[in-house]
């Protein structure tokens, strides 16, 4: 480890490491990661992003709208995200994950479910009112 010299007081302090350095422990890195592991890594890599895109269609819908509002498809984003999530925190045996995800999954299928309902009602709410 290199040293330098702070305020005229000696004191280990660690330099930056250089690019090279950096590259090489990403590379070592890389050459010592599984197929599998990968194949999680981009598991969970693609969950958060599904889970992100539902955050940002719904800011999206609701400043097209001037109002909040929840888009359906953000049902679909939270259950794909929340199913891949589930699988992630499976494959790294995350009980606290898991619990969070599963609870989460529910959620999102109810929601969906009662969005599939009302699109097979022919029978819309205003009509039941009067």
């Amino acid at each position: 480890m290199a040293m330098r010299r702070c305020h005229k007081v000696l004191r280990a302090v660690p330099l930056p490491e250089t690019d090279a350095m950096t590259a090489a422990k990403l590379a070592a890195w890389w050459a010592s990661v599984s197929t599998t592991e990968l194949v999680w890594l981009t598991v969970g890599f693609v969950a958060q992003i599904m889970f992100s895109m539902r955050f940002i269609l719904q800011w999206i819908a609701s400043e097209r709208a001037k109002k909040s509002i929840v888009p359906e498809v953000f049902w679909y984003f939270s259950l794909g995200g929340g199913v891949l999530l589930f699988a992630y925190a499976v494959y790294r045996l995350d009980p606290v994950f898991m619990l969070g995800q599963g609870m989460g999954l529910l959620i999102y299928v109810r929601n969906i479910q009662l969005i599939w309902q009302q699109k097979q009602s022919p029978i819309d709410d205003s009509a039941r009112s009067g």
